[in-house]
């Protein structure tokens, strides 16, 4: 049997939303031992006091690159059936503004939010709140902003495809760049630390 399952059944039986639960719940488990259900963790990281964030997401980054990679080249993994949103640049451009503005004001993300208020923290739940209203007012304020939304499009983009490079180029490059990144994350950490304890004193 070949990945991914999406084509077939699998997905709408009781074992694949079983499944689906399962890596959903893995998930916010290690959210939250990571520390990322608390907005303080999140927000020390545009600080630079603490990159926790950054090594996480880019730990994820380089894990999925990899993984994709190996179960591909063992044929395991079509990854011609793997399904890439398209690219709207413009829209997309704006929704990350957004998305970074409410995430610097907020201290917490969507999954983050979600393992917050799982854990009983009262900012998860406004968070969530506040995700459930611009959800409103989006379908709300759809018909008139929508042909700005199927603005720009691009279809789906790859890394591969814009550098034109072979597949598994890119993924060694984004190691290089996560071994690099973690380095580097180090070293602005210890130096933020160092002014603080200068500050401090």
């Amino acid at each position: 049997m070949t990945l991914p399952l999406a084509s077939s059944d699998l997905p709408t039986t009781g074992l694949g939303l079983a499944g689906a639960l399962a890596i959903g719940a893995a998930f916010g488990w290690c959210l939250e031992r990571a520390g990322l259900g608390s907005a303080r963790k999140l927000a020390a990281q545009f600080y630079l006091r603490d990159l926790t964030v950054f090594r996480v997401m880019f730990s994820a980054v380089a894990t999925a690159a990899l993984g994709l990679f190996w179960l591909s080249w063992l044929g395991w993994l079509d990854l011609s059936r793997v399904y890439i949103p398209e690219t709207f640049l413009a829209p997309q451009a704006v929704g990350g503004l957004v998305f970074g503005v409410g995430m610097v004001m907020a201290g917490l993300c969507p999954g983050t939010a979600c393992v917050a208020a799982a854990t009983g923290r009262r900012d998860g739940l406004a968070v969530i709140g506040g995700m459930l209203a611009g959800v409103f007012l989006f379908a709300e304020a759809f018909p008139s902003i929508q042909r700005f939304y199927d603005s720009t499009p691009r279809g789906p983009l790859t890394l591969p495809d814009l550098l034109h490079l072979p597949y598994g180029v890119v993924v060694c490059a984004v190691v290089a760049m996560a071994l690099g990144g973690f380095a580097g994350a180090d070293a602005v950490e210890r130096r933020v630390r160092r002014r603080m304890a200068e500050v401090g004193q």
